[in-house]
């Protein structure tokens, strides 16, 4: 098969790789619970090239991430569950159904008003969902429902934090939320020093680590996005004292922790 623009040949590679006896044997043997971790993986390297502002990488990893698309679809095919235009004709119904004020009558025009007519649309259609596999046992959907359990775990506290503030579980203040920073960490040293076990601990710094997520969200800003940035940054900065150890001869290896803390002072210095 020769390469094209049109998505048709790229459904029949996928079906040729499918196609038993002549397919391919590891695209053969595989299943959505198997194919999940790779569509994960491609939706974060499409996000790394993002950040990296890497065009051509973009355009890569959107290809492999389109990829994943069209793998899932056509096991579902396989299973006469749903094929690709059904995925692409449900994506369409769903984007003219939750922009009303480009295809229908409604008049938000705002970025705010537009966010709330959205967010509104999502409810309906998740209560919809709902009440299309059942509820619990009291009837009643929980107001944290539909945050999906394979979010990274900042981005899915974040998600429920936010879905708690819409029913009035949240603090007012980001002062307030720092104070119960603090009471976490305190937690955690009582735990270390008060004869806990490590798992304890452990347990404490998952709190502590909710806690900050809640004063990110407080601060509008997204708690996956500023730590990537703090991971450059620690990249950057243990980069400098590697590169400064070298001047003397030496790796990290061979140096002492104040050694290091006194290049890492200094590269912070510097930036």
């Amino acid at each position: 098969m020769t390469p094209s623009r049109d998505i048709g040949r790229l459904l029949d590679i996928m079906a040729a790789l499918r196609t038993p006896k002549t397919g391919c044997p590891w695209d053969l043997e595989q299943d959505f619970s198997t194919i999940a971790p790779y569509t994960i993986e491609e939706a974060y390297e499409v996000a790394d090239a993002i950040a990296r502002n890497n065009l051509a990488d973009i355009k890569e990893e959107l290809g492999d991430l389109l990829l994943q698309v069209v793998f899932h679809a056509r096991m579902a095919q396989e299973e006469g569950a749903f094929d690709f235009g059904d995925v692409v004709q449900a994506i369409t119904e769903k984007l003219i159904r939750r922009h009303p004020h480009v295809f229908g009558d409604a008049q938000s025009r705002t970025p705010e008003a537009v966010k709330g007519l959205w967010e509104r649309i999502k409810t309906e259609e998740q209560n919809e969902k709902a009440a299309r596999a059942g509820t619990s046992d009291d009837g009643q959907q929980s107001a944290l429902a539909g945050v999906p359990v394979v979010l990274p775990a900042l981005t899915r506290a974040l998600k429920l934090q936010a879905k708690a503030s819409k029913v009035g579980f949240d603090w007012n203040d980001p002062h307030a939320v720092l104070r119960k920073i603090r009471e976490e960490a305190d937690e955690i040293e009582a735990a270390l020093s008060g004869g806990g076990t490590t798992a304890d601990a452990a347990a404490e710094v998952g709190d502590l680590l909710f806690a900050a997520v809640n004063l990110a969200r407080h601060l509008n800003a997204d708690p996956e996005a500023v730590l990537r940035q703090t991971n450059q940054k620690f990249e950057r900065r243990f980069g400098a004292i590697e590169r400064a150890l070298a001047a003397r001869g030496k790796v990290p290896q061979d140096a002492t922790l104040a050694e290091m803390d006194a290049l890492w002072d200094e590269a912070k210095a510097r930036e």
